[in-house]
């Protein structure tokens, strides 16, 4: 992580999640990430209406010049990257692993900014809904607002190989009843 804000919020996100893979929601307090609220962001976690925002911080909404609650978070990206971002947004929410993203915007007056964004998960409990938060961070401030934004490189932050549960085994695990495979004779 580059960006110290992302650094702050991580090493936060590290410590109240202790030994367990992400921390409950309710783990984190606004009070002591008060200077980065501004840039922190809560998502909902469904893909088919674009991740959208459940909670945006007034810097984040000030950067794309509208309020952003109940807004797709995926269509923020350009359609080039609208695909990836989701994929990354997925992985993080199921796998309970964060991530990093390198972002390249472009201001109103067509002048590139560049952005880097922080994708942490909480922990996932029956009968709640599963949500993520995260921060975008500008590496420099007066861009006005930003659009079409880029991905321009990304990594997850993994845990130890220990912990790691792939998807697909995590999602077989909760499967119930018969279970028909395709292709196989």
């Amino acid at each position: 992580m580059k960006h110290p804000s992302n650094r702050e919020f991580f090493a936060y996100w590290d410590n109240k999640r202790g030994d367990a893979r992400a921390p409950d929601r309710s783990d984190i307090e606004p009070g002591a990430v008060r200077e980065l609220l501004g840039d922190i962001f809560v998502l909902s976690y469904d893909g088919d209406a674009g991740y959208p925002f459940r909670v945006a911080g007034t810097r984040v909404c000030a950067l794309l010049g509208r309020d952003l609650k109940d807004k797709s978070f995926s269509a923020l990206f350009a359609p080039e990257s609208r695909r990836e971002i989701e994929e990354i947004t997925a992985v993080v929410a199921e796998e309970l692993l964060g991530a990093v993203a390198g972002i390249t915007a472009t201001s109103q007056d067509g002048s590139p900014a560049h952005l880097e964004l922080l994708l942490l998960p909480f922990n996932t409990r029956a009968h709640t809904p599963i949500s993520l938060t995260g921060l975008l961070a500008p590496f420099d401030n007066g861009y006005g607002v930003l659009g079409d934004f880029k991905l321009t490189s990304w990594r997850y932050l993994a845990h130890p190989p220990q912990r790691l549960v792939p998807r697909a085994l995590r999602k077989l695990a909760i499967a119930r009843g018969l279970m028909v495979y395709e292709g196989l004779r």
